[in-house]
């Protein structure tokens, strides 16, 4: 289908328009981690790397970033066993409430974030009796990284069908034997795009962590909201947005680039 010219014209403006609206904003952050003004001043006075120092100096920083690594890890690691397990049980057999269980998988993600969060903080402070920790914010992160892998090993498992699998169950090998040399090599990439975007959405979420940490539990999201306004803490926020926006964008290029690369070769 050709678009019009004026039509062209007017998408490549809205599309501009949304693409300053999204990276200005986030240049403007990265300029205010060299400047010298404490209050963040528009335009800066002069530059330093005085706040990048301060900031891996940081004790409150560094022990955030240690919990929102850990947070991150288990809950990718959760995620890439139990979304594997539910996508071979989902694409490989056929069962009655399959395509319910299949929309419950998913749900969690587009829900709004603060409907999840006070969920799941009623669920674990009223039902169950949990004090809220660092492993209640590990499930929580958990409920929702499920999904970004469910989706590519799914997707991959709809698209290599079934074929070999068969074949090496007809050789006489076993479910394990299969899985181990037929399946799972096919779905590396899936599994390693998957993980690195659910690394990607544990570590910088805000808004459920904040309904299931405990008072002793700071990830690093948490720890820049609580030193947004205070004195003097402002340009080492900016440092620690930076640090985490950096954090964030790699795993989603790479997992970008191995779905790039699968395309390629099919």
């Amino acid at each position: 289908m050709r678009l019009s010219r004026l039509a062209r014209t007017t998408l490549g403006i809205v599309t501009a328009i949304i693409l300053v609206a999204v990276y200005v904003p986030l240049l403007v952050v990265l300029v205010n981690s060299f400047s010298t003004s404490t209050s963040l001043a528009w335009p800066p006075p002069g530059f330093t790397f005085e706040w990048w120092v301060r900031a891996f100096q940081s004790a409150g920083a560094l022990e955030a970033v240690t919990t929102s690594v850990e947070v991150a890890i288990i809950a990718t690691i959760v995620s890439l066993v139990l979304g594997t397990l539910i996508s071979l049980a989902l694409q490989r057999f056929d069962f009655f409430g399959r395509d319910a269980i299949s929309l419950l998988v998913i749900l969690p993600i587009a829900l709004p974030g603060i409907i999840t969060g006070i969920a799941l903080n009623n669920f674990f402070r009223t039902i169950m009796g949990v004090p809220l920790s660092i492993w209640t914010v590990v499930i929580a992160h958990a409920t929702f990284c499920i999904v970004t892998v469910f989706n590519n090993v799914i997707a991959r498992l709809r698209r290599q069908g079934t074929n070999l699998e068969e074949a090496s169950a007809d050789l006489g090998a076993g479910v394990w034997t299969t899985f181990r040399l037929i399946t799972f090599p096919q779905l590396r990439s899936a599994l390693l795009a998957g993980g690195l975007l659910a690394f990607a959405l544990s570590f910088d979420e805000i808004i459920v962590t904040t309904f299931t940490a405990g008072s002793g539990v700071t990830t690093l999201p948490i720890f820049i909201l609580n030193n947004m306004f205070r004195p003097n803490q402002a340009p080492i926020v900016s440092v620690i947005a930076v640090v985490l926006v950096l954090v964030s964008i790699i795993p989603i290029y790479i997992a970008q680039r191995l779905s790039g690369s699968e395309q390629q070769h099919r």
